[in-house]
């Protein structure tokens, strides 16, 4: 029986994305080209690039990537602040009402869908681990943790931690293990 690949049968491959080295080919965007998902991860790099502003240059880079920031959130319907803390390799697709917690932190080569809210619920926000997936409409509330190699299904409400390579979905979110 053949697995189309040189492995040996019964174990899994290495996933494709890494979850620690941040992939930034990912967020590449060409100068000429309409993208405005891209246009807004890169007004927030550009944001968080420029030292605290104490020459006049520095104020120049820092009010131009607001305005720019202000500019694609508004266009996108995004609601990603400058200062959150997110890993390289960000893919966001339909970045139409992503609203994100100032405090929450994206790991390395996620891809979030549209209508995704990562936000606090009581104390404390969610931490993604690298190479999360989340679907569209999926809602990560309070202090939790989300593994590497997570997916988190469409419309899931997730509100407890889910492991390293597991999926969760359902309302709320319960948590199967992949078996690749």
């Amino acid at each position: 029986m053949s697995t189309g690949s040189n492995m040996t049968p019964g174990t899994a491959a290495p996933p494709a994305v890494s979850a620690q080295v941040p992939d930034f080919s990912r967020e590449h965007k060409s100068w000429f080209s309409w993208d405005p998902s891209r246009s807004l991860i890169a007004s927030i790099r550009s944001y968080q690039r420029t030292p605290s502003p104490r020459n006049p240059l520095h104020i120049a880079n820092r009010k131009l990537a607001v305005i720019r920031h202000r500019f694609w959130s508004a266009v996108t319907g995004a609601d990603i602040p400058l200062n959150c803390h997110i890993g390289g390799g960000l893919l966001i697709p339909h970045p139409n009402g992503i609203v994100i917690h100032p405090h929450a932190v994206i790991g390395p080569n996620c891809l979030i869908f549209q209508q995704v809210t990562i936000g606090q619920r009581r104390a404390g926000v969610p931490t993604l681990g690298g190479h999360v997936d989340i679907g569209a409409g999926a809602k990560l509330l309070g202090n939790i943790s989300i593994g590497d190699h997570a997916a988190i299904g469409a419309n899931a409400v997730v509100l407890s931690d889910v492991p390293q390579g597991a999926t969760a979905v359902g309302i709320p979110a319960s948590i199967t293990v992949r078996n690749s």
